[in-house]
């Protein structure tokens, strides 16, 4: 991906009309990550039916602009989708669907696939059902070796 210094039209797009903002009632998976450096924190419901799709996705942000960018563009990617298509949405999948982010912002788009994880951890903790390659969230994503990989880039 191409070093992308000011914000693409999907990012602003998303930013000022976000897609799926609120919260899901009842909902059968939430997730609620953050980062301490930079203040963002990430909440994201899930109504998942009994064939593993998920049929509503729904986010709740307190950050930057790009937060709420990559939250919305996140849950556009994971409605209508299985889990394990889920689980394949990563930080640079949702980057790239926004047609790139500032270097500053990639961990924006690490919050929104962690929160996703950390919604599906909620649902199978609920379910007993077992997700692969899915593991027990962080509370910070400073905490990951993603966001060490990042910054080192």
């Amino acid at each position: 991906m191409s070093q992308v210094t000011e914000y693409s039209e999907k990012v602003m797009d998303h930013f000022m009309h976000p897609r799926n903002v609120g919260e899901i009632e009842n909902a059968d998976g939430v997730g609620t990550v953050g980062n301490a450096v930079c203040g963002d924190i990430m909440r994201m419901y899930l109504d998942i039916d009994d064939e593993g799709v998920i049929r509503d996705a729904k986010f709740k942000t307190f950050g930057c602009g790009a937060a709420v960018a990559t939250s919305s563009m996140a849950t556009e990617l994971v409605r209508d989708r299985t889990i394990a298509e889920a689980m394949q949405v990563t930080n640079k999948a949702v980057a790239e669907a926004l047609d790139g982010l500032p270097k500053v912002k990639i961990h924006c788009s690490l919050l929104a696939e962690q929160a996703i994880h950390a919604a599906l951890w909620d649902y199978s903790q609920k379910t007993g059902v077992t997700i692969e390659g899915l593991k027990p969230p962080v509370n910070d994503i400073n905490e990951t070796k993603e966001y060490y990989e990042m910054e080192e880039n």
